[in-house]
Order: C-alpha cells, then sequence, then structure tokens
C-alpha cells in the first residue's frame, strides 16, 4: 500500500507519518504546500525522509494560490457571515488538489490528513478529493477510535516521538494554534476558546504576526492605489513604492505603469499589499463562526492584504458595475462565500457561480485610492474610463444633458406605491 500524507514537520504530522507506516504496513510519501506560510522549510525532506517517508514533495503554490484561487474569490467578493475573509478555507482544496495530482502520478492507494474530527478542514480535504480523484481512499487517523485512545494529549504524541526516534522539536505548547498562509493568519483553541478573551489588549500582542496593533500604527495615514483589470488587480502605487520593492525582493520583476504603479502578479500584489496594510493595522477580526460540522467556534485572523484589496475591488465596482449585475451577484455572496468556507470549491455550482463573476466583472477596470490609518481602510478616489458615473445626470443642479426628467419620477413613485395603497385601503393601517 502507498500513501501520500500532507506533512508540514511538525510533531503532529511527523508522528502522523510513523504511525500511517506502522499501522497499515505502507510506503508513505510525503508532501508539503508551500502557499505562504513563510516557515522555515530548509531541512524538511531529509525530515521526512528520516521519519520514514520515501519521497518528500515541497512544491511552492504561492503564485497559483494568488491567481487561480484568492483573486477569484476577491472576484465574486466574499466573505463569510460578514466578517471572515476565508483565508485558511480557500487554501485547503488548492493543497489537497496537488496532493490527489502527486497520489495520481506516483501511483498511490490512498492520502491522508491530519485534520481533526471537530474541524472544517477535514470536510474540505475530502471533498475535494472526492471531486478530483474519487477512486482515493482517504485516510483520518484523527477519526479512528485507536488513534485517539493511543494520542489522547500531546504528551503522549512527545513520548511517542522519542521512542520511535521522530525528529521532532517538542516545545511547549502555544496558548492556542495557528495556521499561516498568503491570505492570512488564523488563531484558534487554547486561551481562544472564552469568548470573553480581549484578543487585543495589549498582553495579548504577542500573538500577531502580520500586523501591528491600531494605537500602536503610524499617526499618519498612508495612500495606496489600486489598479484593476476586469476585477484583478494588476498594479499597485505609492508614495515610496519603490523602497517596498527592495525590501520584499521584488524590484527586479517590476515594470511600471506610465503613471508610476507597479505592475505585480497576484502574489506580488498580495505580498506589497499585506506588508502595507500589516504596518497599518489592517485587517484584523474577532469572531465567532458557525463551523460546517455543527458547532460554533472562535477565531482571530490577520488578513492586512486581503481587506485592502477586497474595500479596494468594492469601490471599483461602485462606479463600473450595472446595477442589477451588482445586486444580483451581490445576492449571491453568502452562497458563494459558504461555498468556500464549507469545502465545496470544486463542486459544479461554484463553477457555476464562478462563471457569472467571471462575466460581472468584465468592466471593472480602472483606479482605486485608498488611505490607510490606524486600522481603517477609507476610501480616498476612483476613477475609470468604464465609469458609469455620470456628474451631469447625478448633479443636483440643471441636468446640461437632459437625460433625467425629474417630472418622469412621479409616475414612477404613483406606479411603485399602487401596491401599497391597495394593501393599506384592504387591510387598514
Amino acid at each position: 500500500m502507498k500513501i501520500v500524507v500532507a506533512y508540514s514537520g511538525g510533531l503532529d504530522t511527523s508522528v502522523l507519518l510513523t504511525w500511517l507506516k506502522e499501522t497499515y504496513s505502507a510506503e508513505i510519501v510525503a508532501f508539503c504546500a508551500d502557499v505562504g506560510q513563510e516557515e522555515e522549510l530548509d531541512g524538511l525532506e531529509a525530515k521526512a525522509l528520516r521519519t520514514g517517508a520515501s519521497k518528500c514533495f515541497i512544491d511552492d503554490l504561492r503564485e497559483e494560490f494568488a491567481s487561480d484561487f484568492i483573486f477569484p474569490m476577491i472576484q465574486a467578493g466574499a466573505i463569510y457571515e460578514g466578517q471572515y475573509f476565508l483565508g485558511t478555507s480557500i487554501a485547503r482544496p488548492l493543497i489537497a488538489k496537488r496532493m490527489v495530482e502527486i497520489a495520481r502520478s506516483e501511483k498511490a492507494d490512498a492520502v491522508a490528513h491530519g485534520a481533526t474530527g471537530k474541524g472544517n478542514d477535514q470536510v474540505r480535504f475530502e471533498l475535494t478529493a472526492a471531486a478530483l480523484a474519487p477512486e482515493l481512499d482517504v485516510i483520518a487517523p484523527w477519526r479512528q477510535e485507536r488513534f485517539r485512545a493511543q494520542f489522547p494529549g500531546r504528551a503522549e504524541m512527545i513520548k511517542y516521538a522519542e521512542e520511535n526516534k521522530i525528529p521532532v522539536q517538542a516545545s511547549a505548547k502555544k496558548p492556542y494554534s495557528m495556521d499561516r498562509n498568503l491570505l492570512h493568519i488564523s488563531f484558534e483553541s487554547g486561551i481562544l476558546e472564552d469568548p470573553w478573551f480581549d484578543a487585543s489588549a495589549p498582553e495579548a500582542q504577542d500573538m500577531y504576526v502580520l500586523s501591528v496593533s491600531p494605537e500602536q500604527a503610524p499617526d499618519h495615514a498612508e495612500y495606496v492605489e489600486l489598479v484593476f483589470e476586469k476585477g484583478i488587480c494588476v498594479a499597485v502605487g505609492t508614495e515610496k513604492i519603490e523602497p517596498l520593492l527592495h525590501e520584499l525582493g521584488l524590484h527586479n520583476s517590476v515594470t511600471f505603469t506610465a503613471d508610476g504603479h507597479a505592475r505585480l502578479s497576484p502574489l506580488g500584489v498580495m505580498r506589497v499589499l499585506n506588508k502595507l496594510g500589516g504596518r497599518h493595522g489592517i485587517g484584523r477580526v474577532d469572531m465567532v463562526e458557525n463551523r460546517f460540522v455543527g458547532m460554533k467556534s472562535r477565531g482571530v485572523y490577520e488578513t492586512p492584504g486581503g481587506a485592502i484589496l477586497h474595500f479596494g475591488h468594492r469601490q471599483m465596482e461602485s462606479i463600473t458595475m450595472d446595477r442589477e449585475v451588482m445586486h444580483l451577484r451581490d445576492s449571491l455572496i453568502p452562497k458563494y462565500a459558504g461555498l468556500v468556507y464549507n469545502g465545496f470549491w470544486f463542486a459544479p455550482e461554484r463553477l457555476a457561480l464562478q462563471t457569472l463573476v467571471t462575466e460581472s466583472q468584465k468592466n471593472v477596470s480602472g483606479t482605486v485610492r485608498v488611505k490607510l490609518y490606524k486600522g481603517n481602510v477609507i476610501a480616498a478616489g476612483r476613477k475609470s474610463p468604464l465609469s458609469l458615473y455620470n456628474p451631469d445626470i447625478a448633479t443636483m443642479e440643471a441636468d446640461p444633458t437632459k437625460a433625467y426628467n425629474q417630472s418622469d419620477a412621479t409616475g414612477f413613485i404613483a406606479l411603485n406605491a399602487l401596491r401599497l395603497k391597495v394593501a393599506s385601503r384592504v387591510h387598514g393601517t
């Protein structure tokens, strides 16, 4: 038997790798996806091989993550339960997609993951596998009674690692769990399971990685310009864009527009906006959400670049998108966000919705200016050659275009009021 295991090199997946090899008498192929964790990957392959894997794949998926997953989701305006930018949710289908591709190329019998039986990730991994490779078995050790009996806690895992000479650094567990990718960092469990705990308090600030607190952000605002083409951000401009590009190592791969905006790949856009948003305390979210499996859970998130992009995209749509198209798309945001959150990225209904979203974005092109200040993203200007906003028509002064006759509103109101008058006469007031 051959199993492809989602592997990070930490205690849990290292123990999982060895346990699967022993329990199933299987050949193990380890797979680690780089989706922007910024964690040290040096030596991971050697570590996996020492732990018992026959091979270890370490794939840089950051550009694909940004272009094929994050950006289409931003086009849809997707946000879950009014707050969550879906950072963890949108990464899982990409990781699972690559995992089943490796499983097929390696002629494996199964894939395995370390997601627990209480969370959403197990659903996301397995629905992706079902959609893309239904012939593969999926092994979820945390849903097996024998695995939970053997490892009721972290201490048992550390002991198992020592007995099996598994090379892991078992330090004291942080008072929360953390998951990082290009779009965000999530914090859950531990001290955060108390919904009354204030995650914005000074004593909690050591938890954050991508952003300063709004209180510690600069006392001056910073202006950022975002250039969109068909709903996709393709360039970013700031007063000091060149030093930032040098800091991020992007200066050699960037061209500039006539307006001085840095034209970037989707990955480059996310890296630049994460840096800009982080230093102004943008994108922190603390919420209690409804998991797909039925329970409520408290999560704290940092999504600095995603928050700027989401806001800027909406501003661009406001002057370029037809009213009824916008309202139709907006009515579908909860459905689209729910599909992403629940793991249905590769389901036919999400693909159908994406087709509508793509069509809705064909005129969403132009430039948005936003102001970043102490945790806030503030609209500071919008312009587009495809703008539907006509100041001559919208003006409260005389309409030089004669496109709108105010007298026409009388009949418009009368027709819309007719059913209300009839109902009032029948039912009373």
